[in-house]
């Protein structure tokens, strides 16, 4: 991605941050550019937020006030803002999770582009990237980055819980062990 691009996206993420804020909106930063505020490599094609489903309405109403154009795209579990033409996902059902208080809560608060804003736990970015991971979409070069860039900060063992029923996130978390990513797997089988 070129800084011109970067820029861009930056800017729409400040902006919606700061509409939901305006609005008292709970929201958390999710999506690449969690991975960014941690420390990791920025996204490449857009913005997302995590909002409760209650919100969602406040929130397209808030970004249409705020001069952003909206979409309710056919998908029940995310709406869309565009800042001149730069998506931002708001979305409220991640991987088939309804985003709770308790997920809202799994955050730091963090400066985002001098933007003050709670930011998802890389340990649930890591569990929202392997749960995406099915026999349509396995791209485990999309995760690798993440695991690499924000290993010390995951809780592995939490990893492994929450993603236990899917055999494509227990074939990427073998594949970094094998890598030496993360730890591996104590004999007990909880690490």
């Amino acid at each position: 991605m070129t800084r011109a691009e970067d820029e861009v996206l930056i800017e729409a993420l400040k902006v919606a941050a700061s509409v939901l804020k305006s609005a008292e909106i709970p929201f958390v930063l999710a999506g690449g550019y969690a991975v960014y505020a941690h420390g990791g490599a920025s996204s490449d094609h857009d913005v997302d937020f995590l909002i409760k489903a209650e919100d969602v309405d406040r929130s397209l109403e808030a970004m249409t006030a705020a001069g952003l154009k909206t979409h309710r795209p056919p998908e029940d579990w995310l709406v869309k803002a565009y800042h001149e033409g730069t998506l931002v996902d708001l979305i409220h059902r991640p991987v088939d999770r309804e985003v709770d208080d308790d997920t809202l809560a799994d955050s730091t608060v963090m400066k985002v582009a001098a933007l003050s804003m709670p930011v998802l736990s890389p340990t649930t970015l890591m569990v929202h990237k392997l749960l995406t991971f099915n026999e349509h979409y396995c791209d485990y070069s999309k995760g690798l980055p993440l695991a690499r860039s924000l290993r010390e900060r995951i809780d592995w063992s939490r990893v492994r819980r929450e993603t236990k029923e899917s055999p494509y996130a227990a074939a990427f978390i073998r594949l970094a062990e094998l890598l030496e990513i993360t730890p591996p797997q104590l004999e007990t089988g909880d690490a």
